[in-house]
């Protein structure tokens, strides 16, 4: 809170925000159609969420609203509710005690400190998850693009009913989708100034009314201050509280994933560090906010998050000028909204879904360990068939079992497997005391111990960041490394290559035969590590160190040179 008032950085801030609430206002209004409350429940949940979370969250550039994977919770949730009581009104009790208990649920989470072991899920996990979210929001945007109002409950039903939309086919619907999804990824060609969602918004919504185009639209929403929805909250039948406990738990369950995995790009970002038990607290607290009165849930947006920092934000006050700007939207502009047409939303939505999804992921699964891939796989289907809370604990399950295998299959092997994960360099080994006394604080030597997986990632990275800036070389030993997963390897892909933007060289000594297969199958040797810059014994880089160091060879500039020779050499 002692930053909320900091006006040092105003204008940054200012900036910030306005610029993160224009680019909220159209994917509000999309994921609250897509939610089956309205448009104006997705504009509610952006614009308290967003004032709560950045005045009492943990990462001063946060911007929070409903985001993708939280919408398609809380459709199924919205889904559910009707279902039992036969209309939204009549449901409305128990989706404002899901949303207003995930809040509360959340808030715990924060108290408890649960916030550190999000870090743990395993790298595939969460690519299988993000990959199934996005062709879950692509696939429920399938019945608005043709023209229909409304969608399938589930993906199967989409597949199974997509005969009725296609046989009374709305090419208009079908071409302003079209034309949103072309304005959103060719107008940032022109300039970036302005976010293209909310062009692509403004052109295809006037060109539907100009041309009195006969499509599905918003209709009318509510303006001026909204009420509270504790009505239903009275009458809820006992029988449904089970309902709602699991409703609320995978709401703050997946609130949590996605906000702090938010907080941790936001870091990297800003080169600071988030509170994640205060940001759980946090959100929480937006989260039962907007509950009460009738909002979406949601957490901290990545794109949202990304363009407040670009755009200038630096403290909870850029946070804090968005909701506000939408909060004047709503009472100012709100009922233009109504002309907004469903296949226009349908089309800011399904480039949502297409970023969302994680290609990297996709792209490596012929190349990183084949139950990593498995994983990946069985997350992905169950999370598009399936429930989306089991397809994250399974995977959980199934990756630990896999690396307790691993390990048993390791030491049956014969190969050394120490029982504790290490990585340390504080005290040189004998074959590197030379080289540690003569340069200590420029070449850093650390040494890892056991196989680098999924629970030890995290801890990797927190070390390499905590390097000195002042750091010229980096030599990580890994002659006690039996097994790497596909975790460890995006770990260490991120954090070579941020040591590289730091002007840094990393060497690699004792490479064992799986890791570094797995290191050239998704290319960080040769793409960040040229060959050259792996040795079998430390003795050898101590030499090649040496060449440089001590022969007027360019000293660590020398060093520096060759690695962009080789990666030039590589590229042409």
């Amino acid at each position: 809170m002692n930053k909320l008032f900091d006006f040092k950085n105003i204008k940054g801030d200012l900036f910030g925000g306005v610029t993160a609430g224009i680019v909220a206002l159209p994917l509000a209004l999309a994921f609250g159609v897509q939610s089956g409350m309205g448009a104006i429940a997705g504009l509610y949940g952006a614009m308290i969420l967003g004032i709560f979370a950045a005045l009492f969250g943990g990462t001063a550039t946060q911007v929070s609203g409903p985001t993708g994977p939280m919408t398609v919770i809380s459709a199924l949730v919205i889904a559910s509710a009707i279902e039992i009581s036969g209309s939204l009104q009549a449901g409305m009790g128990i989706i404002i005690a899901s949303f207003l208990l995930a809040g509360g649920f959340q808030i715990v989470f924060g108290i408890l400190k649960i916030g550190k072991y999000i870090k743990y899920i395993p790298y595939p996990v969460l690519s299988g998850f993000m990959t199934g979210i996005g062709v879950i929001i692509i696939m429920y945007q399938i019945f608005p693009l043709l023209g229909h109002s409304s969608s399938g409950k589930s993906v199967i039903d989409i597949i199974t009913g997509i005969d009725g939309p296609l046989s009374e086919l709305n090419w208009a619907a079908l071409g302003l989708t079209a034309g949103t999804i072309l304005i959103i990824y060719l107008f940032p060609k022109i300039t970036k100034a302005v976010p293209s969602a909310l062009i692509a918004l403004l052109v295809a919504t006037v060109a539907a009314v100009l041309m009195k185009l006969d499509v599905p639209v918003i209709g009318d929403i509510p303006s001026g201050i909204p009420e509270l929805k504790i009505d239903g909250l009275l009458t809820i039948d006992v029988a449904h509280y089970w309902t709602i406990i699991e409703f609320a738990g995978m709401l703050a369950a997946l609130g949590a994933i996605d906000s702090l995995l938010t907080s941790v790009i936001a870091d990297n970002i800003t080169k600071t560090k988030h509170n994640s038990n205060r940001e759980l607290i946090g959100q929480g607290i937006g989260n039962m906010a907007s509950a009460l009165i009738g909002g979406l849930p949601g957490a901290g947006a990545t794109m949202r998050t990304v363009v407040n920092v670009n755009a200038g934000g630096k403290t909870r006050l850029s946070g804090l000028i968005h909701g506000l700007l939408l909060v004047t939207i709503l009472l100012g502009l709100g009922k233009y909204a109504a002309y907004i047409p469903m296949s226009v939303l349908a089309g800011i939505l399904i480039t949502v879904g297409i970023g969302i999804m994680d290609y990297k992921g996709l792209r490596h699964l012929r190349r990183v360990p084949r139950a990593d891939a498995v994983i990946l796989l069985i997350v992905l289907l169950i999370t598009v068939f399936g429930n989306l809370l089991h397809a994250v604990g399974l995977g959980v399950v199934l990756a630990c079992i896999l690396f307790m295998k691993r390990l048993s299959d390791l030491a049956e092997s014969g190969t050394s497997v120490e029982a504790l994960v290490g990585f340390d360099g504080e005290l040189p080994w004998d074959d590197e005391s030379s080289i540690y006394k003569e340069y200590k604080g420029k070449i850093y030597i650390k040494h890892l111990y056991g196989a680098m997986f999924f629970g030890f990632t995290s801890r990797f990275q927190e070390l390499i960041k905590g390097l000195d800036d002042g750091i010229r070389v980096l030599i990580i030993r890994m002659d006690q490394v039996p097994h790497i997963d596909q975790s460890g390897l995006y770990a260490m892909e991120e954090a070579i290559t941020d040591l590289q933007n730091k002007d840094a060289v990393v060497l690699l000594t004792g490479v064992q035969p799986q890791p570094l297969d797995m290191l050239k199958k998704i290319d960080i040797i040769p793409a960040l590590i040229p060959e050259k810059h792996l040795f079998n014994a430390m003795g050898e880089c101590e030499m090649w160190l040496k060449h440089y160091l001590d022969n007027d060879n360019g000293g660590f500039a020398g060093i520096q040179r060759n690695l962009h020779q080789l990666k030039k050499a590589k590229v042409a």
